[in-house]
């Protein structure tokens, strides 16, 4: 600090506070939101401090001087964190066995219009009968007869019955059991289906947790505004603790190997994935490249759509397509049983 001007001085001020902030966001994915709420809600925020932190290590670097130390161990004591979000390019494989699983949260295919081109939905469905995936999972989904005929089985559960809106499972194997978990007083919830191949039964889980609720363009970046999405995401993590245990029940009561495509309404640094992800692969860890963005909320970036595989499964890819049918992107891996 003595060799460094006032402005400087000043600088790696911002740089500590960062700095201590991104240490204690590795202690959120350990903390239940039900004991401390409006902590488990800052995982939102980490990919923000990981991009300033790196902001401050590059600005020290040029100057040569050894402040960049401080977000240089931070950043590094966090690299496994780090690469939940970012991954450098993968190689793609293939083989003659492998199947393709994608999950899609289609935003009800634009029925209330969100998205102002009145074709988005013909769009989506040509976007899906193209990339048709083996096993296909839908979260918001509404009855679209035109996907239902892409399958010959699937599994469709609408929770509000008068809306017809809900879950799928789509899949080129035959389905043999299926069945909804059931959150309480929410329509979120979480569906599986146990489907055969090559005379295995696997189990598909599709979950889509507890809706933040954000919108972009009507959250505003205001005092009274960021307080009120504070509590309210907070709140929502506090549900989604509940529904994490009981599909974590499910999960230990199931004999079946296992692939979850979950549209989760939290990220990768929260601890909701942590106890979901488990002894599971994440297919983006494992095969993916770039960003992982899936969400984008007032140009913070969030990847809160996420396909885990059994440890068993080999991840031969993964892709994120960048369309704009939905306020989420789709994701697709393929596997080799």
């Amino acid at each position: 600090m003595k060799n460094l001007g006032l402005l400087n001085k000043f600088i790696f001020i911002i740089n500590s506070l960062f700095a201590v902030l991104l240490l204690l966001s590795y202690t959120i994915p350990h903390i239940k939101p039900a004991y401390l709420p409006l902590v488990s809600a800052m995982s939102l925020m980490v990919p923000i401090l990981l991009f300033i932190n790196n902001l401050f290590l590059i600005y020290w670097l040029i100057l040569f001087k050894k402040q960049f130390l401080l977000s240089f161990f931070c950043l590094l004591l966090g690299f496994n964190y780090a690469t939940s979000f970012y991954k450098l390019s993968s190689k793609a494989t293939s083989n003659n066995q492998q199947t393709s699983v994608m999950s899609y949260n289609v935003r009800l295919f634009n029925l209330y219009s969100w998205i102002k081109d009145k074709n988005t939905a013909h769009k989506l469905d040509a976007f899906i009968k193209k990339e048709k995936p083996d096993i296909l999972c839908l979260q918001e989904y509404y009855t679209d007869t035109s996907v239902e005929h892409l399958y010959p089985y699937k599994y469709l559960y609408f929770k509000d019955t008068t809306r017809k809106n809900g879950q799928a499972i789509f899949s080129n194997f035959k389905i043999i059991n299926k069945g909804s978990l059931n959150f309480e007083k929410t329509s979120n919830n979480a569906i599986f289906a146990d489907i055969i191949k090559n005379k295995d039964t696997i189990r598909i889980y599709n979950i889509h947790l507890e809706s933040m609720h954000l919108n972009p363009k009507k959250d505003s970046v205001t005092k009274k505004n960021s307080e009120r999405l504070l509590k309210s995401i907070a709140n929502t993590f506090k549900k989604q603790q509940a529904q994490i245990e009981l599909i974590n029940q499910d999960l230990a009561a199931n004999p079946y190997k296992t692939i979850i495509c979950a549209d989760l309404n939290n990220t990768a640094f929260s601890w909701a994935y942590r106890r979901l992800k488990s002894d599971f692969k994440d297919a983006f860890v494992e095969a993916g490249s770039g960003f992982g963005t899936t969400f984008n909320y007032n140009y913070i970036p969030l990847r809160i759509d996420f396909i885990l595989t059994d440890r068993q499964f080999e991840v031969l890819s993964f892709k994120k397509y960048n369309v704009k049918y939905s306020d989420h992107n789709p994701i697709k891996t393929t596997l080799n049983f």
